[in-house]
């Protein structure tokens, strides 16, 4: 007879004892287990006393995750959380320097907790702590574990960081600030500085005011990678926050060196910045981790959205300093210069004019301005026309003249093709998103130049004029030329080229007939057969190639995942792992201290949940963890990744997976664990391909055409290179 589902066998440990096995009621009140715990060793005070988990969280049981315990379960009995804090925080203050420090590691470690966590913060501890630092009397290993103690209370997100004195920021603003700090130290007073201006709008302003490029670059000259990229999420953390009007500043008369990141406005077009970044982390012989490459994203992405506003900004038609552009552009590519007004009649300047813009390709030709007033791209596209006319002035009026030479009908109209090209752009790159919290999806190519996205608009320009040719397209072909230069682009982009002379290059290499053929490629690939017996024999094996695909999730799952846990904070360094058991029955799941190399045994994961409990699977924005106040509820692209788990009454496991791949994997095995239909868009392909796959060779075979077992050999390399081939 089974036990009943409200006992759990554990195993609980005593310093000094032998562990205990004991059968836990979960109906009784913990305080009543723990003092029945306390009787069996004959110890009093049982109020004084806790259980944790005997693991590497040491994480308190309360009567909030006591539901958590599993059978098989290792506790431990050790002092409350109440009178841990009292001892920690007496011991913090004590004149034994060994004593201090053992206390101050011991709670970098404990504050993890957040039982632990609200204690100590009820005795004022971080006050005390603040206190301890802004002394400034601790250094080495005393000041990091402080430090670390701060970082990890502040975590829980207990404590509001508009609480702390301008005193303390000055002091974590000079550990950044010293050419020469103990790298702990640097570690945490940069993640401390990054949350500060991430939650408080008010810290914002006064860590600005203590931090300046000069200062952060050395941090990026450094060969510690933690370091770099602590030091790019405090850059990214203070743009993010930087209001609009503090985000433009003169780039020609600004020392850089001298410069408050609140009056920074490209922080890639600082040459001397851009060119660390690139030199000392993107070019560095050292792999980019995942961290790291997210941060570059935000970076990329962030300064990209500077471009926003001129996207959002319509031309106005009777400004004529905008209308100057217009008149700049004709200037350039017809070599004219602007007539004083009482040169000729009114008409015959109006003539000239409309002849010379119906060849600039504008839609309207009477008054070009109007065709800027759409949004997007607005007055970024003009501004991407001018930078092409003015920087790239003879491939600019090549096609120009190019294009005004040929027939009507085949003429690629200049104006228009910028216009649609920008906001094709700034479509491909996400420009006015903001950054997603799981993507490391950075380009180096766009760290390469001082306007790179100008740049990038000048390299599709006049490949979309090359494409055009070799379509032979007239003007009723405009939208299907879009269409391949925007796979042109993609593609290339898929690729990372690590410059914008290689991405050039490879635009080269995918000329339109090079499209096509990649094209009729994956047409074939993808070939369907629509006669009745082949759609009858499809729909006969597709149950078989289902099964196959379940059971390849389920593998998948088998295998496991690390997830990253997401908090107010930048994540940083925080995992956990979950892993199906090989009988399918449990799932097993629990913290780890760093991103594991190859899967994580299943002894290992102190957490498990029987497949059995499970009620739903539940995805996107009805995720509980989605329904939150915070950053991650507002980002479309987490919420497309998010799933959890309900099991028992309304328990949750939340996941976040690391791309998209992952959580169709995911979602696809829990469904079939729960006997429901899969439906990600991954099988669909999966089975398409497979189905594919077999209905050819099933053909072959009908076709009496032997399939070897094995592959063929690869053949040989030839040992002598000396031989010329008879074309003849």
């Amino acid at each position: 007879m089974p036990p009943p589902a409200d006992i759990v066998k554990v195993a609980i440990e005593w310093p000094g004892a032998f562990p205990r096995l004991m059968e836990i009621d979960q109906k009784k009140p913990l305080t009543s287990i723990i003092k029945e715990v306390c009787d069996g060793w004959s110890l009093g005070n049982h109020e004084n006393y806790a259980l944790q988990n005997a693991d590497s969280t040491n994480f308190y049981i309360t009567e909030k995750n006591r539901n958590d315990i599993k059978n098989g379960s290792i506790l431990r009995l050790t002092s409350s959380p109440a009178q841990k804090a009292q001892q920690l925080h007496e011991k913090i203050q004590s004149s034994s320097m060994d004593l201090k420090l053992e206390a101050l590691k011991d709670l970098a470690n404990a504050s993890r907790d957040v039982t632990f966590a609200q204690e100590f913060i009820n005795l004022d501890g971080l006050s005390l702590l603040t206190q301890m630092v802004e002394s400034g009397t601790d250094f080495g290993d005393l000041l990091s574990f402080t430090l670390t103690a701060f970082v990890e209370l502040m975590d829980h997100g207990i404590v509001s960081w508009d609480t702390f004195s301008l005193a303390f920021i000055k002091k974590i603003a000079s550990y950044v600030n010293k050419s020469a700090m103990d790298t702990a130290v640097l570690q945490r007073s940069l993640a401390i500085l990054e949350s500060m201006v991430l939650n408080s709008q008010d810290l914002y302003q006064k860590v600005a005011q203590e931090i300046t490029i000069g200062q952060l670059i050395p941090h990026l000259q450094g060969t510690d990678q933690d370091i770099q990229t602590y030091t790019i999420a405090v850059i990214n953390a203070l743009f993010l926050k930087a209001p609009e009007e503090k985000r433009q500043f003169d780039e020609e008369n600004v020392n850089i060196l001298d410069c408050p990141l609140t009056e920074m406005a490209h922080i890639l077009a600082q040459k001397q910045l851009r060119n660390i970044i690139l030199s000392n982390v993107i070019r560095s012989t050292r792999p980019i981790n995942d961290e790291m490459a997210h941060q570059l994203y935000v970076l990329q992405v962030l300064t990209f959205n500077l471009l926003e506003d001129r996207m959002m900004t319509k031309m106005d038609p009777q400004d004529q300093a905008q209308r100057d552009i217009i008149f700049e552009l004709r200037r350039i590519a017809f070599d004219v210069e602007c007539e004083p007004n009482n040169s000729g009649s009114i008409e015959k300047r109006k003539s000239m004019y409309t002849r010379d813009y119906k060849k600039l390709g504008f839609i309207n030709h009477v008054n070009p301005a109007v065709d800027f007033t759409q949004i997007p791209p607005g007055m970024l596209a003009l501004d991407n026309m001018l930078y092409f006319a003015k920087h790239h002035q003879d491939a600019y009026i090549r096609i120009v003249l190019e294009n005004s030479s040929r027939e009507d009908k085949h003429e690629c109209p200049f104006g228009r093709s910028s216009i649609e090209l920008t906001k094709m752009l700034c479509e491909i790159l996400k420009v006015g998103e903001l950054p997603s919290e799981n993507c490391h999806d950075f380009h180096p190519m766009f760290f390469t130049h001082d306007r790179a996205f100008e740049e990038f608009f000048c390299i599709c320009i006049q490949l979309l004029n090359k494409t055009w040719k070799e379509m032979r397209a007239t003007s009723e072909d405009f939208n299907k030329v879009m269409q391949v230069v925007r796979e042109q682009v993609m593609r290339a982009l898929t690729l990372k080229p690590n410059s914008l002379d290689q991405f050039k290059t490879r635009l080269q290499n995918l000329s339109y007939t090079e499209i096509l053929k990649i094209r009729q490629s994956e047409r074939m690939n993808q070939e369907d057969f629509q006669s009745r017996p082949i759609l009858e024999l499809r729909e006969k094996i597709q149950p078989e190639i289902m099964e196959l695909i379940k059971q390849q999730r389920l593998n998948r799952l088998c295998e496991g995942t690390c997830f990253r846990k997401i908090s107010s904070r930048r994540r940083q360094d925080k995992f956990w792992y979950c892993r199906l058991s090989p009988n399918h029955k449990v799932l097993h799941y629990g913290d780890l201290e760093e991103s594991p190399q190859g899967e994580v045994p299943h002894d290992s994961l102190q957490d498990k949940l029987p497949v059995a409990d499970i009620k739903a699977v539940v995805t996107g924005k009805d995720c509980p963890h989605m329904k939150e106040k915070g950053a991650l509820k507002q980002n479309k692209e987490v919420q497309e990744l998010a799933f959890s788990v309900l099991y028992e009454s309304d328990e949750y496991l939340n996941f976040i997976a690391p791309d998209k791949h992952e959580y169709c994997v995911w979602t696809d095995g829990l469904n079939a664990l729960l006997g429901k239909e899969m439906t990600s868009e991954f099988t669909k392909s999966d089975l398409d391909v497979l189905l594919s796959m077999e209905m050819k060779l099933r053909l072959l075979d009908l076709e009496n055409i032997q399939i070897p077992e094995a592959p063929p050999p690869i053949p040989k390399e030839p040992s002598n290179y000396d031989f010329v081939y008879d074309c003849n």
